[in-house]
Parts: structure tokens; sequence; C-alpha cells
């Protein structure tokens, strides 16, 4: 079923020096990509954080103390919403700058292309998809490898 265009709200903010990673403008149309006829309206916060920051957040919430490149949090919206108000908050993006830029170093990929990759990655997670059995990476895989195609991005499950 297609929806249409998304009307979308993206907030990014940088925790780093942003030398080297990619301006609000490019984060807002990898989500937009990645939205695109799943929901009709979506706010979001995208924050750009260093490996201190990502390391902490991913040992409190996840339980693992690294640094990951991508963190995402789906919105816990308030039960009991009266009939007809709704809130189009889907949750917040955590990216870790350093993380990504040693991955698409180690994996020999385009840093612009791997930071498309995992904001694809992280707001397929916010809609619900997840990759926790094998059937299921299988079918998030296939969408964000969709997704990057149709922004001429190069399948990112390629070996280098």
């Amino acid at each position: 079923m297609t929806v249409g265009p998304v009307r979308l709200d993206v907030s990014v903010s940088y925790a780093v020096p942003r030398t080297g990673i990619p301006s609000a403008v490019s984060f807002r149309r990898w989500v937009a990509a990645a939205l695109d006829s799943r929901i009709r309206e979506a706010d979001l916060a995208i924050r750009i954080v260093g490996t201190k920051e990502a390391r902490a957040l991913n040992r409190h919430y996840r339980g693992k103390d690294y640094a990951t490149n991508v963190l995402s949090f789906p919105a816990e919206l308030p039960e009991g919403l009266p009939a007809g108000v709704k809130i189009p908050l889907l949750g917040d993006l955590v990216i870790c700058a350093p993380v990504v830029a040693r991955e698409a170093k180690e994996q020999k990929k385009p840093l612009v292309a791997h930071f498309a990759h995992l904001t694809v990655h992280g707001a397929l997670h916010l809609l619900g998809w997840d990759h926790e059995n094998e059937a299921d990476a299988i079918c998030m895989e296939q969408l964000e490898r969709e997704i990057l195609a149709n922004m001429g991005i190069e399948d990112p499950y390629l070996a280098a």
C-alpha cells in the first residue's frame, strides 16, 4: 500500500566536529527515502556522537559496553490519547561518527554511503523492522538494498 510522500521533520545535531560528516540535508534525504510509502508523517531526531557517548548509551540501554555504529530509540508515546490526537513522533537515532568512519575504511566503502546505509537502517528500526532472526534479517537487508539502490548507492552487504 502506498501512502504517498511523507511529511517529515528531522532534527540533526552534531556532538562532534562536523568535518567529514554529511550535512543535515543528507541525513534528512536518507530518512525520507527510508520512510517513503511506509508512513504518512514523522518527527525524529538524529544525534551524531563520538565514541564516549555512543558507548555510554549502548551500555545503558542495551547492556553492551562498546560504541556501536547506530542506535535507534523508538518513541514511547503516552497511552490513552484522546481520539483524533495524532503525535507523529517516531523516535531518535544516535550515530557514532568515529565507528562509522572506521567501519567504512575497514569495509572499503565510501564514507557517505556508509552513513546513508546506517541512517536508513536506523530509520527502519524506528518503524519496527529488526534482524533478530535470519528471516527478518534477510527481509530488512533486502529493503535496505532497494532503498539505497533508488538513491544510487551500492549494495552495502556486498563483500569488499
